[in-house]
């Protein structure tokens, strides 16, 4: 879905929706409190957070498995593969799509192995199995199934936790109370531009995000994007120099039709401009018509690796 703009104040619309939101956030807490958690047997690292998508989670879990790996680990990704119609797989970038396992599994195997499952401790199962010793949950903070050795709350300082409340009021799946309750640390990603780090009683990890120099510069582009905060996509275009004349919206996780991509093209061939997506939706066009887009390619980066892995301890 697309993120509501009633999800940043209070207003009449999120006031009247609270007490759906209360609910959902009481199913939350019984979930949490009556699941049984299996145990791996190999540590759990969780990257998680309380809103609905967007903040960040899967560039960090990328940059987490990288250091991972440079420090002789063997870490593997598990995922539920949101969109994807398969379950129980080890991702094979070869011969799976998105359709199949899920946008976000396809990027995150070409840092480390991802297992995309939609019960987490068979995911685990399977990961152990195929060699990994240790797992990153992407995403997963609030599912009980699996016991988590180390949980990180992703927050991003950009968009910050919106008007506080629970879905369908506000972008959060619990409130910032009870999840940095649960939480080991917080990996905090940009400036703070919402004072919520006030707000946070946890151990603080920074990371930058940085986007890679685009095939472009100095241009107007048109640009469109499937995520949480498609305005997230366009500031790091207009960052990176490049003037954002035309930005299609789209829900988080869409799949595109070949209609809506040539829709695109066509306004973009009539302008003679150049068109941007981010990865997660680049994975999901047909191949045959990829070479129409361009990519802006971010990295994720932390600030002081030696505290991340003196707070891991693995």
């Amino acid at each position: 879905m697309k993120t509501p703009k009633y999800w940043q104040t209070h207003n009449f619309i999120s006031v009247a929706l609270s007490p759906i939101g209360a609910l959902y956030a009481l199913a939350t807490k019984v979930r949490l409190k009556l699941k049984k958690p299996y145990e791996a047997g190999v540590p759990v690292i969780c990257v998680g957070n309380i809103s609905a998508g967007g903040v960040g989670k899967t560039p960090v879990s990328m940059a987490l498995a990288e250091i991972l790996i440079a420090q002789g680990k063997h870490p593997f990704f598990i995922s539920r593969g949101y969109g994807g119609k398969l379950s129980g797989v080890l991702v094979d970038k070869a011969k799976h799509t998105a359709e199949d396992v899920g946008d976000e599994p396809l990027i995150l195997a070409s840092v480390a192995p991802c297992v995309v499952c939609h019960n987490r401790a068979k995911a685990a199962q399977i990961a152990v199995q195929n060699g990994a010793d240790i797992l990153i949950m992407d995403d997963g903070f609030q599912n009980p199934s699996l016991k988590k050795d180390i949980s990180f709350l992703v927050f991003n300082g950009e968009i910050g936790i919106g008007n506080g409340l629970i879905i369908p009021a506000g972008p959060l799946r619990e409130s910032l109370k009870s999840g940095l309750k649960r939480a080991d640390a917080v990996i905090f990603i940009g400036d703070d531009k919402h004072n919520l780090l006030s707000k946070i009683n946890k151990p603080v990890l920074r990371v930058t995000v940085k986007e890679q120099k685009p095939l472009h510069q100095n241009t107007d582009v048109v640009a469109f994007a499937g995520i949480g905060y498609p305005k997230k996509f366009y500031d790091s275009l207009q960052k990176c120099g490049l003037t954002v004349v035309n930005a299609y919206d789209f829900p988080d996780h869409h799949f595109y039709t070949k209609d809506e991509l040539k829709h695109i093209i066509k306004k973009a061939s009539k302008k003679g401009l150049p068109i941007y997506t981010t990865l997660k939706d680049y994975v999901k066009i047909p191949p045959q018509m990829q070479n129409n887009f361009n990519v802006l390619h971010i990295k994720a980066e932390f600030e002081n690796q030696n505290a991340l892995l003196k707070f891991l301890k693995f």
